[in-house]
């Protein structure tokens, strides 16, 4: 593949996939620059602290305000068009089947901005919607602030969390982050009860079947999900 190259030193590596949307569209404020480099993707840490967030919260939330705002929760893949935002449709499905829609925030994204603002892959909005599940969200890439916004971040695989990890270390030197937010980050798979994988594999280049994967252990993986955030959260049930 044609390299790319950046003129600023210090990197954030990632995994290169869906390589074929290429040339990238210009940086944005809340996340590294993009430059490639052999099989492998590396991000630059390029950081605005006016610019990255519209939605950032304060550190420490009084008490009654944690018990009354909505439980958020992210969904994270590596290009926010597969698996993370399937995750938000089937979660979001669960929570209106139990009458939860005001009590939780729900959202998705990716570590890399290569499809910023694009639906999600006309396959995976096709199979979730054989199952009566509507995909309606667009594609945006992790950004500072989400690890002061949501209380619980999903990671589809243990790449997609090291990547998520690495963004939170350096990100957490350029503007102040709760320090143990690193501990919102947990591994999709961590919640299956029927399914014994480890991770949500990518179906990008795969066929129909992968897809079908994805969301049986998207939909094993989300209901065990709600019945832990609401038996920790309580208050979530309260009228």
């Amino acid at each position: 593949m044609r390299a790319l190259h950046s003129a600023v030193p210090t990197h954030l590596n990632l995994r290169l996939c869906h390589s074929h949307h290429l040339p990238l569209k210009p940086p944005f404020p809340s996340l590294p620059h993009p430059a490639f480099h052999s099989n492998s993707l590396k991000l630059t840490a390029s950081f605005s602290s006016g610019s990255v967030s519209k939605t950032s919260m304060a550190a420490s939330t009084p008490s009654t305000e944690s018990e009354t705002k909505p439980f958020s929760v992210l969904f994270v893949c590596l290009g926010n068009i597969c698996r993370s935002p399937a995750a938000e449709g089937v979660f979001t499905d669960l929570v209106k089947k139990r009458g939860l829609d005001s009590k939780f925030k729900i959202d998705s994204a990716g570590t890399i901005d290569y499809h910023q603002g694009n639906q999600a892959d006309p396959r995976m909005r096709a199979a979730s919607k054989r199952r009566g599940i509507e995909i309606t969200s667009l594609s945006r890439p992790i950004r500072l602030s989400d690890f002061r916004d949501f209380d619980v971040i999903l990671a589809m695989d243990k790449q997609n969390r090291a990547d998520i990890l690495e963004a939170f270390n350096r990100w957490k030197f350029r503007e102040p982050l709760p320090e143990d937010a690193y501990k919102k980050v947990k591994l999709m798979c961590s919640y299956c009860k029927k399914h014994d994988e480890t991770e949500v594999p990518d179906p990008y280049y795969g066929g129909p079947q992968g897809f079908e994967k994805v969301l049986d252990l998207l939909e094993d993986a989300c209901e065990s999900l709600l019945d832990s955030i609401l038996a920790e959260n309580k208050h979530i049930l309260d009228p």
